[in-house]
């Protein structure tokens, strides 16, 4: 059954005029219904342009954000990721900070069975931080333990 435009909680896409936040904005993020809960499906997205601030320099910081995750009752919408993911960009915090709320807001918004946020920085002063998180459900614990302490063994990338 395709969707239709009037898909409840979905309210930014379709419109003629986007409004970009200006601070961090939680409350954009949208979601919709899975039509295919029983299945076990991986969700990429690739954010190659995120940005934020240092919270001691003021000093943009830019990012590659990707995001996986095995879908629960409800799938991000991607308009409203892209916008809540500009919000970030006059928002002051560490890199590990955002990769972690970020995913804390994904699973709060989607209740994902298993979901990982890595944030691969671009270099400053030198050197690149990767902070990776993950979460995974009572069926998927384990294999969130094993993919986090994965990216020791591979520097993160």
């Amino acid at each position: 059954m395709p969707r239709m435009n009037n898909e409840p909680g979905m309210n930014l896409l379709g419109q003629g005029h986007t409004d970009y936040p200006t601070t961090y904005a939680p409350q954009i993020l949208e979601a919709f219904d899975n039509k295919h809960p029983g299945n076990d499906y991986m969700v990429t997205l690739h954010c190659p342009e995120f940005t934020s601030l240092c919270p001691k320099t003021g000093q943009p910081d830019f990012a590659t954000i990707i995001i996986n995750y095995i879908p629960g009752p409800r799938l991000v919408e991607s308009k409203s990721l892209k916008l809540y993911l500009f919000s970030f960009r006059n928002h002051g915090d560490f890199h590990e900070d955002c990769v972690n709320i970020i995913m804390k807001d994904l699973v709060k918004l989607m209740e994902p069975k298993y979901i990982e946020v890595k944030g691969n920085f671009t270099p400053r002063g030198g050197i690149s931080i990767i902070p990776f998180a993950n979460y995974g459900d009572e069926k998927y614990a384990d294999y969130a333990k094993d993919r986090l302490f994965d990216g020791l063994a591979t520097g993160g990338k």
